[in-house]
């Protein structure tokens, strides 16, 4: 199957409000160089196989480029998200509009519960990832799972700058995974170690330049620039690497990851697809 990944130009991209560490209005976001950086991994992705989906960027909605944050992606099903802060949730309109358009099936999470879509939800194998805390609630997180019929391992973020489960854990392939061992407390690195059997610990320099925030499409990892140990421990577990400078993102605390959703499914991290019973 041809992987699928939804994207949106960054022509209303910039800082205008704060709501994680990474976020400074003062420092803004120079929307030029952010175009060019998301064109250069859109063609990365291209030159892998990948089909791009655009969605029409809207004004007065900068994080929209952050389509990962749209909701879970799940046998034609999409899990509309429930944003924490009002400034994200005025995105759900549009993303489930798009959806609707594309002949998936739209579908929202209980008005009492958050949840922050494929940014917090991540399959490694059969099982789901789930980050909590931050954005996204563990209740939340449960209900996912049986909506989907997926069993969820929920695992808790206590590092604020790495506010979302996409931000400091990455799976590679079923049963292998990158992550930041300190965004998470002991009981969520005993349930990585006990469900993943090979983990590649990013440390902390290039975990700050969200080397998990990764992008899988096979065997290749893309990923953002200047993380030259992840590079080689990529290259050690036989994936391929590839770098692409995604520092405007940064600014509003995302990279790879974050700029893109699978509209397929997770395959490279081992999302079966099973005919229905």
């Amino acid at each position: 199957m041809q992987p699928r990944i939804l994207m949106c130009p960054p022509d209303h991209y910039g800082i205008e409000y704060e709501i994680n560490p990474w976020m400074n209005r003062s420092l803004g976001a120079v929307r030029e160089l952010a175009y060019h950086q998301w064109r250069a991994l859109r063609d990365a992705l291209v030159g892998l196989g990948v089909t791009v989906e655009v969605l029409t960027p809207q004004p007065g909605l900068p994080d929209l480029v952050f389509t990962a944050n749209a909701g879970l992606v799940f046998r034609g099903r999409f899990l509309s998200s429930r944003f924490r802060h009002e400034v994200r949730a005025r995105e759900s309109p549009v993303f489930d509009a798009w959806f609707a358009a594309h002949a998936f099936g739209v579908e929202h999470l209980p008005e009492t519960m958050y949840h922050e879509g494929a940014g917090d939800a991540l399959f490694c194998g059969d099982d789901l990832f789930a980050g909590y805390r931050t954005r996204s609630d563990a209740a939340a997180h449960q209900w996912v799972g049986n909506a989907l019929g997926v069993r969820v391992l929920p695992v808790e973020l206590v590092n604020p700058r790495y506010y979302h489960l996409d931000t400091c854990f990455c799976p590679l392939a079923p049963g292998v995974a990158l992550y930041h061992p300190d965004a998470f407390d002991a009981y969520g690195r005993k349930v990585l170690t006990g469900h993943v059997p090979k983990l590649i610990a990013v440390g902390e320099d290039e975990a700050a330049r969200f080397g998990c925030n990764a992008v899988v499409v096979g065997k290749t990892v893309v990923h953002n620039s200047r993380c030259p140990q992840l590079a080689a421990d990529l290259a050690a577990a036989r994936f391929r690497s590839i770098e692409v400078e995604l520092d405007e993102f940064l600014k509003a605390g995302g990279s790879a990851k974050c700029l893109t959703l699978r509209l397929d499914g997770e395959e490279a991290a081992g999302w079966k697809y099973r005919p229905a019973a």
